[in-house]
C-alpha cells in the first residue's frame, strides 16, 4: 500500500472519522471503498480523453438519428458503400 496526504476541511475530517467507526472500518478503507465505487459507476463517456470530452456536445444529432446511424452514415460515405 502507497501512503496518501489529502488537504480536507476539519469538519469533512471529523464526518469521515465518524462514518468510518460507524461502519467499524478506517478513513483509509473508506476513501478506497468510495473511490471505487465512484470508478464503477461512473459513465463510459466520462472516461474519454480530453480531446473527446472536449469535443462532445459539439454537434447535435437529428431527433430520428442515433450515433450509430450516423457513424454507419458516415463510413458508408467515406468508404462508398451505398446503404
Amino acid at each position: 500500500m502507497k501512503k496518501l496526504t489529502l488537504s480536507v476541511d476539519p469538519e469533512v475530517i471529523d464526518q469521515a472519522k465518524r462514518l468510518a467507526a460507524e461502519s467499524g472500518t478506517s478513513v483509509s478503507a473508506l476513501f478506497e471503498r468510495f473511490v471505487r465505487l465512484l470508478a464503477r459507476k461512473r459513465p463510459k463517456a466520462q472516461r474519454l480523453g480530453r480531446i473527446t470530452r472536449e469535443a462532445t456536445g459539439l454537434i447535435s444529432l437529428p431527433p430520428d438519428q442515433s450515433e450509430r446511424d450516423v457513424l454507419a452514415e458516415a463510413l458508408a460515405e467515406k468508404y462508398g458503400i451505398e446503404k
